[in-house]
């Protein structure tokens, strides 16, 4: 059966009342995807399932890939995001892409929706639409490259931010002195390299959940950021998630995740 007749045949389950329109929206939930070219297939409904649209990973495509995706995507996405894309890769673009906007310490791409009135908030602007404050700090200025995705990607989700760079332990007084940011949050992304200790002297800190992010900052015996993931791992701080290696936006869909539902329970009666 292809998808455009188990379509009218749930349609017209609903129409003559054998389905329910909330069993049907169960069964859409799973349902849309549109193959682009012979090399992908987008997951339309993905934002329907868990709340935030498919974002295209970079690497590993060309350009001419990257650029029909977002085309495919914007027209069923507010916003249309693509992480890791270098300059040169963007260059080429942007050649091939109208209205493409460029996050360069993020390495992010994004292209707003042609139709203005499904898009809530402008790229330049990146208004919150959510409740709740992310707060991202990074331990070191070499780390701004994935506090930076971390940051955007959220901006991007429409939540708000709040940031605070370069303040690792090794001038803890640098973080201290910026005690109300931490009381204000309600997710914390800390990003560091090195041998990671800022999540764990921020979750002594702080009264909400932390995201710990190891990066692959750091001299030799750092081995490529697992140095900082073990001493996350093994934090002595309650309260700290941690996620892989230089993943700034797997950090962000987290904490967007934690706002989400923390707004769904605040909602529900009872």
């Amino acid at each position: 059966m292809t998808q455009p007749q188990a379509l009218q045949f749930l349609l017209e389950a609903v129409a003559a009342g054998k389905v329910s329109p909330e069993a049907a929206l169960e069964k859409l939930k799973h349902f849309d995807f549109e193959p682009v070219g012979e090399f992908a297939r987008i997951d339309h409904h993905r934002a329907l399932r868990t709340g935030f649209p498919e974002v295209i990973w970079g690497p590993g495509k060309t350009p001419d890939q990257i650029a029909q995706i977002m085309e495919v995507m914007r027209e069923r996405n507010p916003v249309v995001m693509a992480t890791r894309i270098e300059p040169a890769v963007y260059a080429q673009l942007q050649e091939k892409v109208t209205g493409l906007h460029y996050y360069a310490s993020a390495r992010i791409c994004a292209l707003q929706s042609n139709n203005e009135e499904e898009t809530p908030y402008s790229l330049t602007q990146n208004l919150p639409q959510h409740p709740g404050t992310i707060g991202i700090l990074s331990a070191g200025t070499a780390d701004l490259p994935v506090a930076e995705e971390a940051a955007i990607t959220a901006e991007l989700s429409g939540f708000r931010v709040q940031r605070l760079w370069d303040v690792g332990v090794a001038g803890i007084h640098r973080l201290l002195s910026h005690r109300q940011m931490l009381d204000e949050a309600d997710v914390l992304i800390v990003v560091a390299g090195m041998e990671g200790a800022l999540p764990s002297v921020v979750a002594g800190l702080a009264n909400c959940p932390v995201i710990a992010v190891p990066t692959s900052v750091g001299y030799g015996a750092s081995f490529g950021g697992i140095a900082p993931l073990l001493t996350m791992l093994n934090s002595c701080a309650a309260g700290v998630g941690v996620v892989n290696i230089d993943n700034g936006f797997g950090a962000a869909i987290l904490a967007g995740q934690i706002l989400r539902t923390a707004q769904r329970l605040s909602s529900s009666p009872g």
